[in-house]
């Protein structure tokens, strides 16, 4: 069966340069840099998305610092080996970069205009962790693999809330899945033995909407479709 990739991990995200670009690696002498892209969101916060981009997409030579932009493209992780440990790295690889200024006053006017949105199909790859916060709120953490091109795969952190986090709680590893949701970044601090405290960032979709795959013998009941409240989707 022939495996659409651009379905199964498509991305979009509206919002504006925060950093210059720093040189990334290069593949066959097409060299990819990363820049920092904030992405608004509705409660008026925003998150700071890596994207990863090739010379051949760079606008001119570069993006310039608060320069509005539309990138399309793929969620994607890779493997870094630093400090002897693996270490998953997350980042939104552009397929096609739009500048936004002709289109500002378009966007503001369209109320259905989304600003950040993914869609994935792929695989539980890690039993889901169910979980409550002290204030009650229900969560679940899953590790989803979608397949990409040349056998590889993209394994990327989910968090599921309330009853989809529930429903998430008793899936089964290899169960596969659409997702639709929105990129974040979260931030928070790991502690070491030695008592150092370092400051990191950590990238997840916030689940809108996920469904069963590929399982018509299963019932309504479980096939999970919700979309949550917009303050349950813009909380950090």
């Amino acid at each position: 069966m022939d495996t659409n990739y651009l379905e199964n991990n498509h991305i979009i995200l509206v919002g504006k340069v925060t950093s210059e670009k720093r040189f990334s690696h290069e593949i066959y002498g097409e060299k990819f840099y990363i820049f920092d892209l904030s992405v608004p969101r509705l409660s008026g916060n925003a998150d700071i998305i890596p994207i990863t981009i090739s010379e051949r997409l760079m606008v001119g030579e570069d993006l310039p610092i608060n320069t509005k932009i539309t990138v399309e493209g793929q969620f994607r992780s890779y493997n870094s080996y630093t400090e002897g440990r693996n270490k998953l790295i997350l980042t939104v690889f552009a397929k096609n970069v739009t500048l936004l200024e002709d289109q500002e006053n378009e966007v503001e006017a369209r109320k259905d205009f989304i600003s950040n949105e993914v869609t994935l199909i792929g695989y539980i790859c890690k039993k889901p962790v169910y979980r409550q916060t002290p204030f009650g709120r229900e969560i679940a953490d899953i590790l989803l693999a979608v397949n990409r091109a040349y056998s590889k795969s993209d394994y990327i952190p989910c968090i599921a809330w309330g009853r989809t986090a529930r429903f998430c709680e008793n899936m089964e590893v290899g169960t596969e899945v659409k997702i639709v949701g929105r990129v974040q970044s979260r931030q928070y601090e790991k502690k070491y033995e030695d008592g150092r405290i370092e400051n990191k960032v950590a990238y997840e979709v916030s689940i809108g909407s996920l469904e069963v795959v590929n399982q018509e013998e299963n019932s309504n009941e479980e096939n999970a479709q919700e979309t949550e409240q917009n303050n349950n989707q813009e909380a950090i």
